[in-house]
This record gives structure tokens, C-alpha cells and sequence, in this order.
């Protein structure tokens, strides 16, 4: 395994490269690792989405998105889900893995990772490349590694169990099972007592081995600084605002989703629920909201950077790079397998 630093353009890139070596004879030939998958990854408001859009264009692609909430349907300001976005040029390129279900469902990582396959083998049938991109750093890693997942069905008498524990209670029991690396499970109690049900049932049900496609991917990682990524999303947020997120959030709720569906997806549904409940001020609602997606962000490239530690090499690209170079950088990486 080789870390590299590269020069390109006016920036510097870092990217490890690994290299498999045989030996006939007494000639060495370089055993190319011809990668099936193209991943864009990075924190919220990095320019993620902007460049896997024009690497479809560039490699005759199509997106799959890996994103926990644009799989539901009307969760579209809160959740950034442009469509316009993927027209370059009037010709709109295919997104997958959103809009797959109604809001107040519990869509979860088991189900993803079937849609994936489903997405990723339709690609290849087609001779088209697939192209991963988004922030949920939970279902990038269960595609990329292949996690072997089971459905796990409610289990009643837990949560009756549970269901008098505080948050801290529920946190505790929780790290009794694994390690926390993913605070969002333990942001409400209902998303707590759902991850112990979880942990509680693969101790009783272990994973058997399930078939899963080998993925080889190129993994691209767009890395914006603390300042410009800060300014953004606070920017981001007011436009949000003013496009009409408190609006969606009230014809979500008036649709008949339970209020506590809509506080289990976190951040912008969380927030502005608990305004239109009048439990918060709307500049309460806005200035905790802001610091919660900045906190978010920074739990986005934690994970990130676990994954790197756990053997992923990520190729990471300079958000303020320009367009056309990070496209010529990501075909050089492409070109070397």
C-alpha cells in the first residue's frame, strides 16, 4: 500500500494506491484492479452531488444516491433533493434510491443495501457505470463493505422494557453492545430503543453469509474546510427557509404523519416539527438547527476518517478546486485501476 502525494493544478492530493506485483520469469507485470464503482462522498454542503453529476456526464453514468432521507417521498427542501441538479445541459441525469417510500416509514440500512444491489446490477446489465454519492456515511460503508445485514422484526416486550429508561439510560445500555460511533441513533428515545432491538436481536440471530456482489471502488472524498463549510450551511439553511421548508414540514404533518415520525429523521424534520408544535421559538427553531447540521457535518467526516482507518482508501479532492480538474483527476485515478 502506497500514500501518495500529488500535485495537481495548485493543489496538493492525497491518495493511496495499492499495487499487486507477480513474478514469471524474469518478468514483473502490474495486476490491475479494474474498479466497477465510482464513490463520491463528503459532508453535507461540500459540492458532492455537483461533481458525481458531472462525472455521470464525463463517464457515461448514472447516480445512486446514499442518502438516508431522500428515500422519502415529499421530504425534498428539508432533505436537499434538487432533481434540477441532475439536468446539465437539458438532458436530466438518472438518480436512483430516492423517493422510494412515504414519509413516516422506517426505511432502514437492510433495505438499502437490497435496493443497492438491485441499482448497481441494472447498471452493469446496462454498460453503464454506477456512481454512489452521498453523506450517509452508514450506507456508504454497508455497500462498499458488504455488511451482512438481517431484517429484524419488532420485538414488543423489549421495547415495553425499555420504554420507561431515559435518553442517557437508553445511551448506556446501548454502548453495552458496540462501540458508538454514529450519535444519531441515540438523538431520541425511539431511535435508541429501535438500535438496542436491533443489537439484541444478531446476538440471538447471528449473520449467516449472504451473497453479495464484489465491489471495487474508486473512492472520491470532496474535503472542504471547517470555514468554507460552516459559511455554507448556514447559508444553505436561510435558503432553505425561504424556499419553503416550514411549509413542507406542515403539509407533511397535516397529511397525517405522526409528529414523532417526523423528529425520528433528525435535523431540519426535527427541528421544524417541534416549531410548528410550538415547543420552539422560530429563532430558537433556526439557531439550534444551524449548530445540530454543523455538528452533523462534523460527525460526517469522523466517519469518514474511521473508514479510512479501517483500511478504505479515499481519494480526497480540494472543494475549491476547480470543476474540470477534479473531473481530470478522478479519470487519471480511474485510468490507474
Amino acid at each position: 500500500m502506497l500514500t501518495c502525494r500529488l500535485f495537481v493544478g495548485n493543489y496538493f492530493v492525497f491518495v493511496r494506491i495499492r499495487i499487486f506485483i507477480t513474478f514469471a520469469g524474469d518478468i514483473t507485470k502490474q495486476v490491475v484492479e479494474m474498479f466497477n464503482l465510482l464513490s463520491v462522498i463528503g459532508p453535507t454542503a461540500s459540492g458532492k452531488t455537483s461533481l458525481a453529476v458531472q462525472l455521470a456526464v464525463a463517464f457515461g453514468g448514472e447516480i445512486i444516491s446514499a442518502d438516508s432521507r431522500q428515500v422519502y417521498r415529499g421530504m425534498d427542501i428539508g432533505t436537499g433533493k434538487d432533481l434540477e441538479e441532475y439536468r446539465v445541459d437539458g438532458k436530466q441525469i438518472p438518480c436512483h434510491l430516492i423517493d422510494l417510500v412515504d414519509a413516516g416509514y422506517k426505511y432502514n440500512v437492510f433495505e438499502y443495501q437490497q435496493d443497492f444491489v438491485r441499482v448497481w446490477e441494472s447498471c452493469r446489465e446496462r454498460g453503464v457505470l454506477p456512481i454512489l454519492c452521498g453523506g450517509s456515511g452508514l450506507y456508504v460503508e454497508a455497500v462498499l463493505k458488504g455488511y451482512r445485514l438481517l431484517p429484524v422484526p419488532a420485538n414488543e416486550q423489549l421495547r415495553s422494557d425499555l420504554a420507561g429508561l431515559s435518553l442517557p439510560e437508553l445511551a448506556e445500555r446501548l454502548a453495552r453492545y458496540k462501540k458508538l460511533h454514529n450519535t444519531t441513533e441515540i438523538d431520541t428515545p425511539k431511535r435508541a430503543i429501535r438500535a438496542i432491538e436491533i443489537e439484541e436481536y444478531y446476538l440471538s440471530h447471528p449473520c449467516e453469509a449472504t451473497d453479495f456482489p464484489v465491489v471495487r471502488p474508486l473512492i472520491v472524498g470532496v474535503d472542504v474546510s471547517r470555514e468554507v463549510r460552516r459559511e455554507r450551511i448556514t447559508r444553505r439553511l436561510h435558503e432553505r427557509l425561504e424556499q419553503g421548508m416550514v411549509e413542507e414540514v406542515r403539509r407533511i404533518l397535516d397529511s397525517g404523519v405522526n409528529p414523532e415520525d417526523l423528529i425520528y429523521y433528525g435535523l431540519e424534520y426535527k427541528y421544524l416539527t417541534l416549531y410548528l408544535l410550538g415547543k420552539l421559538s422560530y429563532e430558537d427553531m433556526v439557531g439550534q438547527l444551524n449548530v445540530a447540521i454543523h455538528q452533523f457535518a462534523k460527525r460526517q467526516m469522523t466517519w469518514f476518517r474511521k473508514m479510512e482507518r479501517e483500511g478504505f482508501n479515499i481519494c480526497w479532492l480540494p472543494a475549491e478546486m476547480p470543476l474540470a480538474e477534479k473531473i481530470d483527476q478522478v479519470r487519471q485515478w480511474w485510468s490507474r485501476g
